[in-house]
This record gives structure tokens, sequence and C-alpha cells, in this order.
């Protein structure tokens, strides 16, 4: 099956006082239609910028963007930002991490999603109305006929989330981003979304992108995993491949922090040392280098140059971005780094 979406070497970067941002660097990755990418990071790896870009959101913009983004064949990077703006929503769609910021105050929920639907359909505002309310009850929010007319503060956090997934479906997008669509909901209530989006994506056969830094929404949701540190791609795999066995020293940080209910309650957390690098003044060499514990294992490769994304020996479907090599990679998760998960 081709890939609906393509990005070929994405760099996106801010010119500022201090210097130039480099939010993005050459990133590169697929996605095929009904499939889910999770994409994984700290805040500051580049996650949300990437996902704007793909929507054309920077133009117009002091962003300097750059590489190819192409959806069904089409290169959104290279169209004008009117021609993007009718792909937006109808195309192409996203669900903003804060529902309450996203959704406008002083209009009906209602109105919101009906807004979004005329701009793509020659329809009146009656037939508008009647794919607002079907929506909402697609989504699962109760009494839609009444709902309808209330505005966002008079939803719950979980609720206003709902309508936002329904403004963005209401076109029957063939991508969507959902940037950290579970962010501060209660556990029920994730699960509920988590649900919600994988029930749709089967209806709709809709790629989605999940952005987010919970690896336990991505263990639910997402068929493959793009974990990125200071606007790299450092590894690439499977869910299964990336959770059971990965192969970068960050990724074995990120799961080692993860508490266990079977874990000893009175152990402390492990925890990555040090900070994310500033994107204006990255590290030399592998951006992880002056955080990672296995810097002596290689010597002045960390420092003195970027690793390639290379094949491990999982195979050529999962890479990863490490001096380190195979071989050793495999010997320290088995001895050191598999015990403590």
């Amino acid at each position: 099956m081709s890939a609906f979406l393509e990005v070929k070497d994405l760099c996106v970067s801010f010119p500022t006082e201090d210097g130039v941002v480099r939010a993005v660097d050459n990133l590169s990755f697929t996605l095929e239609k009904g499939k889910t990418l999770g994409i994984v990071g700290e805040s500051g790896s580049g996650k949300s910028v990437t996902s704007l870009a793909i929507l054309g959101l920077h133009k117009g913009s002091s962003a300097h963007v750059t590489g190819e983004i192409l959806i069904d064949g089409q290169d959104i990077n290279a169209m004008a930002e009117n021609e993007v703006q009718s792909l937006r929503g109808n195309l192409m769609s996203m669900i903003f991490q804060d529902a309450l910021a996203a959704l406008h105050p002083y209009y009906t929920v209602g109105n919101q999603i009906e807004e979004a639907y005329l701009v793509h359909n020659k329809v009146s505002k009656a037939v508008a109305k009647k794919r607002a309310i079907e929506m909402l009850d697609r989504v699962g929010i109760p009494d839609p006929h009444k709902r309808v007319d209330d505005y966002p503060h008079q939803f719950s956090g979980g609720m206003r989330q709902r309508a936002m997934i329904a403004m963005a479906l209401s076109c029957n997008p063939s991508l969507l981003i959902a940037d950290e669509p579970t962010t501060a909901l209660d556990v029920t209530v994730q699960a509920q979304i988590i649900d919600l989006l994988r029930d749709l994506q089967k209806e709709f056969n809709t790629a989605i992108i999940l952005i987010t830094h919970d690896l336990g929404v991505v263990s639910e949701t997402a068929d493959d995993i793009l974990l990125m540190y200071a606007g790299k791609e450092i590894e690439f795999g499977t869910v299964r491949e990336i959770l059971q066995k990965p192969h970068h020293p960050y990724a074995w940080g990120l799961l080692s922090s993860i508490p266990r209910l079977t874990g000893n309650p009175d152990k402390a957390l492990a925890a990555i040392p040090g900070t994310p690098p500033s994107l204006i003044s990255v590290p030399s060499g592998c951006a992880f280098h002056p955080r990672c514990s296995y810097v002596s294992r290689v010597g002045q490769a960390c420092s003195a140059s970027i690793p390639e994304l290379a094949p491990t020996s999982a195979g050529a479907h999962h890479l990863v971005r490490c001096h380190l090599d195979s071989t050793i990679r495999e010997n320290i998760f088995n001895s050191e780094v598999a015990p403590n998960l």
C-alpha cells in the first residue's frame, strides 16, 4: 500500500534575537491510511512544530520551512497559503491540545462545528446544524440536540475534547493530527477518548498522527512510534519494537522512568539526567550525548559527528540514530535495562 502522507527531509527553523531555533531537523517518515503513527518526545523536541508544518500553519509566519510534505501526492510546502487553506479541515484536520483555548468562548459549540462544515460544503445552515448534531452524537455527547446550543464553558473537559474531535471529523478528513488529545483529562476519560479515536478511525479509514509524551497512550493506539529529540528523529519502529526492545539510550530512559504497579514503592523513580538542550545551540554530534550514560563506551564520536539513522538488527523497519554498536546496544539492554523494566 502506498503512503498517504510522506514527509521528506523536513526542516523548520525560527529566527529570533538570540539566534535561529532549529525546531525540526531533517525529519522523514510515511503514514498509510487507516494507520496511526505516535510521535513521542519531551516538550521542545519538535513534535507540535512538525504537526503545524504538515497543516501548512507556518505559512505567513517567520518560520523557514524546507523539505517535502506530500499528502495524497500534493506537496503542502510548495502550495500557496490559500491553496493549503482549502485542504485544511477537509483533507486534513487537527485536534488541538487545549480544547478550551481552541474553542471560541463567544460562540456555541454547534456554531463552531457548523462553520467548519460550511467552509468546505455548499449547504444551508440547517443542513450544517444537522451535521453538527450528528457529529456530536457520533462522538458520544448526550442529548446532542440540546447540547449543540451550549457554549464551551458549559461542557466538561472530556466533552470539550469530544466536541473538538467532532469538529475535526465533520468533513471526513483523510488525515487527522491529534496533539496531546488526552492531556489534563482523568484516566477514565482518557480511555474513552482513545476508544473513540480508534472507533472513528475504523469507520473513516483515517490516517492518524498522535502527538504525545505518554507512552501508555501510544501503546493503546499507535501502529508505529517515531521518537524525537532536539528536533531529530532518533528511533522509529513498531509499537512492539519500541516498547519491548528499544535501541536508543533515550528510549531506555523514557521506559525506565515509568512507575510500575509491581515495583518497589520505596525505590526512587529513575530519571534521565540533565535537561533537554536549547534548540538555538544544540550540542555538537549526537544531541543526546551530554545526558547519555553510555558515551564512554563510544568515545569522541558522540560529540564529533551526528549518527546516521540506520536499521537495527531487528530489521529494516526498525531504525535508530546512535553511535553505539548494535551488538553493544543489545547487550546493554538485555543486561542493564530490561531487568529494571
